[in-house]
C-alpha cells in the first residue's frame, strides 16, 4: 500500500466560540471555547487516521499560533512533518449559537516563505515513488518566485506518483495544466475555471469539454448538499445525490469526502465510480457533526470491496 501525503499551504489556527446568543455591536461572553488546527490537508490526513490509513500531514507554520497547531496535529497522533516559517500562522475565529448560521472569520493570509517551500520541496523529493500526494486548500504567493520549488516539486511528483488536488485560485489554474489523478472542486471554484460566456452550458458538457481541456484523469465537482458531479475517464459525467441530513456544520465536509475517496481508490482499489457513492454518506455525517472527522462511523458504508 502506498504512503500518503496531504500538504496544506495556509494552515489556520483556530478558535471556536459557542453563545446561546450574539448579536454585533456587543460585547458578549462565550458560554465554550475550543481550539483545533484548520486546514483543508490537516482535515484529510484527521480522517485518514480515522480510516486506518495515516497520512504525513505537511504544513508550513510560523511563529506561536505555528507552534501551537503543530502540538495540536502531533497530540493526535498524526506524523506531521513542519516547514517552519517566518510569518506566524494566521488565525481564525469560528462563531456559533443556536438558530444562527455559523460564522468563520479569517485573518489575512501570509505569502508562502521562501524557505519554508524549498525545504518542503525538498522533503517531497526525497518521498518514494509511488506514494499519494494530496494538495488541500490555498496556497497563498503560488504565482510568486518563493514557490517555484513547491511548482517543481510537483510536476517531479507526477512523474513517480499519484497527485490530487482540492485548491482553488492560481494553484488550481496551475494544477489544472498537470497530469493529476483528479482534481475536486467546489461548484464556483468550477465555474471561475470558464470564460464567462461558456458558463452557460449544462455542467455535464462542461465537465466533459474539461477532460478534453485539460490533462487530469477525473473531475469531481461539489455543490453544498445539492448532488456532486464526476467526470472520469471511459465514463460519461454523471451526479451522485450525497443523503439528506440535518445539518450542523458543512466544515470540513470536502475534505472528509476527500480523504475517503484517496483510501477507497489507492488503498482499497476501486474506481472513482465506485468510490464516491461510498464516500458521500461520510461526508453528510460529517455536516451533521459539530466537529471535523469525529462523527461515529458505525453504519456507514464500507470503503473496501464489500457491499455498498
Amino acid at each position: 500500500m502506498p504512503s500518503l501525503h496531504t500538504l496544506t499551504g495556509n494552515l489556520l489556527w483556530e478558535q471556536t466560540l459557542c453563545f446561546d446568543s450574539w448579536e454585533p455591536g456587543r460585547t458578549q461572553r462565550a458560554r465554550s471555547a475550543s481550539f483545533q488546527a484548520g486546514g483543508k490537508g490537516v482535515n484529510v490526513s484527521r480522517m485518514l487516521a480515522r480510516l486506518g490509513t495515516p497520512a504525513a500531514a505537511l504544513c508550513l507554520p510560523g511563529g506561536a499560533t505555528g507552534a501551537e497547531c503543530e502540538s495540536w496535529i502531533r497530540a493526535r497522533g498524526i506524523d506531521c512533518r513542519a516547514f517552519r516559517a517566518a510569518a506566524p500562522t494566521r488565525t481564525g475565529l469560528v462563531v456559533r449559537a443556536p438558530g444562527r448560521a455559523e460564522t468563520t472569520f479569517l485573518g489575512p493570509d501570509s505569502p508562502v516563505d521562501a524557505a519554508a517551500a524549498a525545504a518542503c520541496a525538498a522533503h517531497l523529493d526525497a518521498c518514494p515513488a509511488g506514494d499519494v500526494l494530496a494538495v488541500c486548500g490555498s496556497i497563498p504567493g503560488w504565482a510568486a518566485p518563493a514557490c517555484e520549488p513547491l511548482r517543481t516539486a510537483f510536476a517531479r511528483w507526477i512523474g513517480r506518483g499519484p497527485l490530487v488536488a482540492d485548491t482553488y485560485g492560481p494553484p488550481l489554474a496551475w494544477l489544472a495544466g498537470q497530469p493529476l489523478a483528479w482534481i475536486k472542486v467546489n461548484r464556483a471554484e468550477f465555474e471561475g475555471l470558464w470564460p464567462e460566456g461558456e458558463r452557460a452550458e449544462p455542467i455535464a458538457a462542461r465537465l466533459a469539454a474539461a477532460l478534453r481541456r485539460w490533462p487530469a484523469r477525473a473531475w469531481i465537482v461539489t455543490d453544498g448538499p445539492r448532488p456532486v458531479w464526476l467526470a472520469a475517464e471511459g465514463r460519461p459525467p454523471g451526479a451522485f445525490a450525497p443523503p439528506p441530513i440535518a445539518e450542523v456544520s458543512a466544515t470540513g465536509s470536502g475534505d472528509v469526502l476527500q480523504a475517503c475517496l484517496i483510501h477507497a481508490v489507492f488503498c482499497n482499489g476501486l474506481s472513482l465510480a465506485e468510490a464516491l457513492p461510498r464516500a458521500l454518506p461520510y461526508a453528510a455525517a460529517n455536516a451533521a457533526s459539530a466537529g471535523i472527522a469525529d462523527f461515529p462511523l458505525r453504519g456507514l458504508p464500507d470503503l473496501g470491496s464489500g457491499p455498498l
